[in-house]
């Protein structure tokens, strides 16, 4: 079998000083170091890197960047360190608490009218911005679709994320996730719940399959697992990812009730209670009743129309014809109506957190 290496290299005025460096205060192994009566290479290992610290090369020292569990442990705790060849040395979290920025509140309308680009993300999926400010960074909702069905590039991976939802609103998409048993078709009106760092795997698409997804916070890492094998051997319907269960939703399952708003019904997709009141989502339609105005006190609430019309009124605002495609956001304590639905009305409601109160009048 071929064997095959690589190694990264280093530029150096003198190399004898770059030794202790990189072996006793970076722990690296010398592997190689030539020619013995004039010193001009060596070749160091170690944390996953292979450096070739040669006199006289071109490049410039550039930085390395080392990750790990035990920080202050390392390097005697330093952060920062210049190698004598002039190498920047970053020292840094291996697993970093996840930030989560303060919300920073705005009252938002995206119309797909406005024809918003579409931009290609990853495994080829097309993505739509549906809060461009993303309220500070707190949040990100995308729009996104898969024009032409089949199997989809995907590798199995895992988000550094609070929370994340994928509701499917066209279409259909084969997932498969760790320890929930075989693949599963996700169908329009059904959701997914991803608990943080729950590994997983888009296996195939519908023609122009589409879903929404909401992550908190907006930016958040996205990274491959080239170990694990999906569909796992163990089945843990009950297992916990940092507080959440995984959630998959049908919507042939629902069950309707008067919606915390007149003149609309909802079904719960059972997401407040799965992650602890982290965040809820509603499916709605139109109802019974009279529509009014209402405030809310949650943080973050986000809604997209899936289906239909209907107008949105902010106090002080002009009102905003809405229809398929569209979304908005409603900061708290702002007096919003809903009114003139049409019958084919369908929203899907998100709320962080999930448990909140509702005025009227």
């Amino acid at each position: 079998m071929t064997e095959i290496r690589g190694e990264i290299r280093l530029p150096t005025q003198e190399l004898r000083d770059d030794i202790p460096f990189f072996t006793k205060v970076l722990g690296m192994r010398l592997d190689m170091i030539y020619p013995a009566d004039d010193p001009q290479v060596a070749v160091f290992s170690g944390h996953g890197l292979r450096l070739r610290v040669e006199n006289g090369a071109p490049e410039s020292p550039g930085t390395l960047r080392i990750l790990t569990d035990a920080p202050d442990e390392f390097a005697e705790g330093k952060r920062e360190l210049i190698a004598p060849n002039g190498t920047k040395i970053e020292i840094d979290e291996l697993n970093p608490p996840m930030q989560m920025p303060m919300t920073v509140h705005s009252f938002v309308v995206r119309r797909l009218a406005d024809q918003a680009p579409w931009i290609i993300g990853r495994a080829g999926m097309h993505y739509r911005d549906l809060i461009p400010d993303r309220l500070g960074g707190s949040i990100i909702a995308s729009h996104i679709r898969i024009p032409d069905g089949g199997p989809v590039p995907d590798m199995v991976h895992f988000h550094k994320v609070g929370f994340q939802l994928i509701f499917c609103i066209n279409g259909w998409v084969d997932v498969v996730y760790e320890d929930q048993g075989p693949k599963m078709r996700l169908t329009a009106g059904d959701c997914f719940i991803q608990p943080p760092e729950i590994r997983h795997r888009v296996l195939e698409a519908s023609d122009n399959v589409q879903v929404i997804e909401i992550g908190v916070p907006a930016e958040h890492v996205t990274e491959i697992d080239h170990e694990m094998e999906l569909p796992t051997a163990h089945l843990r319907p009950e297992r916990e990812w940092q507080g959440q269960r995984f959630v998959y939703n049908q919507a042939k399952d629902a069950t309707w009730a008067p919606f915390r708003i007149p003149g609309f019904e909802a079904r719960d997709t059972t997401i407040a209670e799965n992650t602890k009141g982290v965040a809820g989502v509603q499916v709605v339609r139109k109802g019974q009743g009279t529509p009014d105005w209402a405030r809310h006190d949650t943080d973050i609430l986000f809604t997209f129309v899936m289906s239909g019309q209907v107008t949105l009124d902010g106090e002080g605002r002009d009102p905003y014809p809405l229809t398929e495609g569209d979304a908005f956001v409603i900061p708290p304590g702002m007096k919003t109506r809903l009114r003139d639905a049409s019958e084919d009305i369908e929203l899907l409601e998100v709320s962080l957190p999930g448990v909140f109160e509702t005025k009227l009048g």
